[in-house]
């Protein structure tokens, strides 16, 4: 902290990778300003996906981020399937995507528990990622019974970004309650310890970026050991020996 004759200031530092503005947590008011101004950006953002009725998803339905899964988790929880890959966030609204959840919630799903499955496998924060702020206004927003009922949110290939800002941020960006339920998992194999294999429907891009974290484990933590692929370059068939050369000067010395 540095201070000067007329006021004084605070500087906080963050990796420039986690995205947060770190502002809002040196003042309660500026907290709530900035929630204020990013509610309003999203309301105003266009849409191609425009609907004359609010309770018209069928737009929404057609792009199956969303959904309900006919099977349950290990503990007879109701499986709703996010896909993030699919989620166009730049052009549907938080207001509109409040609507829509709650909506999914309470006319599939009116009563028993239920858990959460999101697939963050090659999601880009530009295109497909509302913010942590209008997730937790989402589920703010849902009825008491909704939240009580939401027993489990198994987060699927979290990124070193996602990581990293929930294990510092999360606890001031998500409520107690979301916060803990959080589970995450970073292989499918994990899964299937709390939810069996073939319940819940894997999309192919989602199995083989498993795969390919599987084969290059430090891709987890933003870490390409191989950015070249030199280890898929063939080798050789012929190599030189240690000691071609020196062999080479005595045949050429008799």
């Amino acid at each position: 902290m540095a201070s000067s004759s007329s006021d004084d200031f605070s500087v906080v530092v963050l990796a420039s990778d986690l995205g947060v503005d770190a502002r809002p947590f040196l003042n309660p008011s500026n907290l709530r300003q900035q929630e204020a101004a990013e509610d309003d950006n999203w309301h105003d953002c266009p849409s191609y996906l425009p609907s004359s009725d609010d309770h018209d998803f069928s737009d929404l339905e057609a792009l199956q981020f969303f959904r309900l899964e006919r099977g349950s988790d290990n503990s007879g929880n109701r499986i709703f399937r996010i896909v993030g890959k699919y989620f166009p966030a730049a052009v549907i609204s938080g207001e509109r995507l409040k609507k829509y959840v709650s909506h999914k919630i309470l006319t599939e799903m009116p009563e028993g528990s239920f858990c959460v499955v999101y697939m963050h496998s090659t999601v880009q924060k530009e295109d497909n990622s509302p913010g942590l702020t209008i997730l937790r206004w989402i589920y703010e927003e849902l009825p008491n019974d909704s939240k009580d009922r939401l027993q489990a949110v198994y987060f699927i290939h979290p990124g070193l970004r996602s990581r990293l800002v929930f294990a510092t941020l999360g606890r001031f960006l998500l409520s107690g309650g979301l916060y803990w339920k959080i589970k995450y998992i970073s292989r499918l194999q994990y899964l299937w310890q709390d939810i069996k294999k073939g319940v819940v429907e894997i999309p192919e891009f989602v199995q083989q970026h498993d795969d390919i974290l599987e084969h290059r484990p430090l891709t987890d933590y933003g870490i390409e050991p191989d950015p070249l692929h030199m280890t898929q370059i063939p080798s050789m068939a012929h190599t030189f020996g240690r000691y071609d050369s020196g062999w080479a000067s005595r045949e050429y010395m008799s």
